[in-house]
């Protein structure tokens, strides 16, 4: 049988052990890899490893050994509780082993789980579980992780209860990484956050979360932004000791202006706009942006990037003559100053 998608939170918490197994497939290893860690640690438990309830192989052993599958679905452990077969890396040229396994399985045997990467709807292993009564296939989609998914990461972490602002921000980064760097995140939050009873908060996300850009550069573009002209000529020097190239940063300026603009050209509002920004913007530079844009307005910003998209087009041309650096810096000064008028 299929599992709904809206079901596989509810069923992979609490799987029927009572059902002969599940085939879990997608395109995104990851995901795949932590939904059948989670299944299997429900079906057999915390001490189910130390037991012996669990057996792994790899679909490349069946291949060989068809009645390997069979035999240890049928075999019995020297400990009581449910037991689990697993196999890995499945594709149709497991399919012989696995359907015969399933027709065989009866009430105490164990349970089988199975993964594979993209299986196509007509493929062999997929037909072996969507026409089985008391079996499931469940396709795992590249989707960002639920809320209740995120909760349940948060909880185990050991977090305190966080604020609205940085549950906020930990489902923007969920949109962004994958479940694993998710999960690793909010762990080194947790580390960051050791001993301290405080709720979490959207400093404390923001402190954690994956580097995008260099201090530097961000700490010149939004010196340009907040209109502190007086501070572009000391950085400038310091990127220009770090091997900054023009066109860089002025491609990264143009993205913060750019960002800028959809908030500001929001129906609904800066604060909406902002919240729609794809890669997310979280912690204190999203409050830092929102008050730029309140303070620029679209009429200006749309100036600044026809500004910046000149000066990239001048900086590629071949016929550029004068100091490139020199010409980036006198564009981020005119935009520092632009705010002001």
């Amino acid at each position: 049988m299929k599992l709904a998608a809206n079901k596989i939170d509810e069923y992979f918490e609490k799987p029927e052990s009572n059902r002969a197994g599940i085939l879990i497939y997608g395109a995104n290893p990851m995901r795949v890899a932590m939904r059948r860690q989670q299944i299997i640690a429900n079906l057999i438990g915390p001490d189910g490893r130390d037991e012996m309830r669990l057996d792994r192989m790899s679909a490349g052993e069946l291949s060989k050994q068809p009645a390997k599958l069979h035999d240890a679905i049928k075999a019995h452990g020297f400990f009581p509780g449910q037991r689990v077969v697993y196999v890995e890396e499945a594709n149709d040229l497991a399919a012989g082993a696995v359907s015969a396994a399933l027709s065989d399985w009866s009430s105490g045997d164990a349970h089988l789980v199975v993964t594979a990467g993209t299986l196509r709807v007509k493929s062999k292993l997929r037909k072996c579980f969507e026409e089985h009564r008391n079996a499931y296939a469940a396709a795992i989609y590249d989707n960002p992780p639920s809320p209740s998914e995120i909760g349940k990461i948060v909880k185990e972490a050991g977090l305190s209860t966080p604020e609205s602002d940085a549950m906020r921000d930990i489902h923007a980064l969920a949109k962004e990484l994958d479940p694993g760097d998710l999960r690793q995140t909010i762990e080194k939050i947790a580390i960051y956050k050791l001993g301290d009873k405080s709720p979490l908060t959207s400093g404390d996300v923001a402190a954690c979360a994956p580097a995008s850009t260099e201090a530097d550069m961000e700490d010149m573009i939004h010196m340009v932004a907040e209109s502190h002209s007086d501070k572009i000529g000391p950085l400038m020097k310091r990127l220009r000791a770090q091997g900054m190239q023009p066109v860089g940063l002025c491609l990264a300026t143009s993205r913060h202006f750019k960002i800028l603009y959809t908030a500001a050209t929001d129906p609904k509002g800066a604060v909406s706009g902002m919240d729609a920004v794809r890669p997310p913007v979280f912690g204190p530079r999203r409050n830092r942006m929102i008050k730029q844009v309140q303070n620029w307005g679209a009429p200006k910003l749309e100036q600044a990037l026809v500004l910046l998209t000149q000066t990239d087009m001048k900086l590629r041309s071949a016929g550029q003559t004068a100091p490139q650096m020199a010409a980036i810096e006198r564009t981020l000064i005119r935009l520092a100053m632009m705010v002001r008028r």
